[in-house]
């Protein structure tokens, strides 16, 4: 599986150009050929908020958006390419925004995709739960699931995981910011490690940022034979000394 940093798990909107403003008060509406126009916008296969229910909102968000590239894949793909990569549901005026489609089409091709899913007998299902869309595992597989994160639990720890869990240990409750500040790269990923095998678990907000902080379990001192953290070795030992420190400032 490839790494972005430190991450071992990655379970893996242009400005409005040349439209005037509206005039404040002023009802936006599609202009069609009885309104002297040309027809455009007017169409099923027109974007232009009005017709999708999306709002300006929505249109503000598509004008910082990236170019989507001419050689588009079709509609369900681009979907599932979304949903693959997200860690909670989306709102299907979101993936509208995304994929710059009416936000009914969309919602329309997610519900053919959650039918044919079940129809295929797929191991997963895409589900409308929490105001949005998330792909999920089929229950009836859970079993083979279980099996493979059980087993993924026994592998030993990579440097970077052990790194992250020392700081932690020494540091907690510590942020992840602080930690990847320590470590000097991203250690989002091997946080969600610790976590999902028990070694480290959410300790509340951080006073002054708000970012959620870590600390280990009692699970990491039954591992290291300890009976409280008191008796983690201490660093001194291990730091440099401070004439090493100058002598290293100094040659660089």
């Amino acid at each position: 599986m490839s790494e972005y940093g430190d991450q071992e798990d990655p379970t893996v909107p242009l400005e409005p150009g040349g439209q005037a403003e509206p005039t404040p008060g002023a009802e936006a509406r599609p202009q069609g050929p009885s309104d002297g126009g040309d027809g455009a916008g007017s169409g099923p296969d027109s974007w232009d908020g009005a017709d999708s229910g999306d709002g300006p909102t929505a249109a503000a968000s598509r004008a910082s958006a990236p170019d989507l590239p001419a050689d588009l894949p079709p509609l369900p793909a681009a979907l599932e390419a979304v949903l693959l990569v997200t860690d909670e549901p989306v709102p299907a005026v979101t993936l509208a925004q995304v994929v710059e489609r009416p936000t009914g089409e969309v919602e329309t091709v997610l519900r053919e995709l959650a039918r044919d899913y079940v129809e295929a007998g797929r191991g997963f299902e895409l589900r409308q739960v929490a105001g949005g869309w998330r792909l999920y595992t089929r229950e009836d597989c859970a079993p083979y699931v279980e099996r493979f994160v059980l087993d993924g639990q026994q592998a030993r720890l990579t440097q970077a995981a052990l790194e992250t869990l020392a700081v932690i240990a020494y540091r907690q409750p510590v942020t992840r910011q602080r930690v990847s500040a320590v470590r000097g790269v991203n250690v989002d990923g091997v946080v969600r490690t610790l976590v999902a095998r028990g070694l480290v678990v959410e300790a509340g907000p951080d006073d002054d940022t708000g970012a959620t902080r870590y600390r280990t379990t009692n699970y990491l001192l039954e591992r290291l034979g300890l009976q409280s953290l008191e008796e983690l070795p201490s660093l001194a030992p291990l730091l440099p000394e401070l004439d090493e420190l100058t002598s290293d400032s100094t040659s660089t």
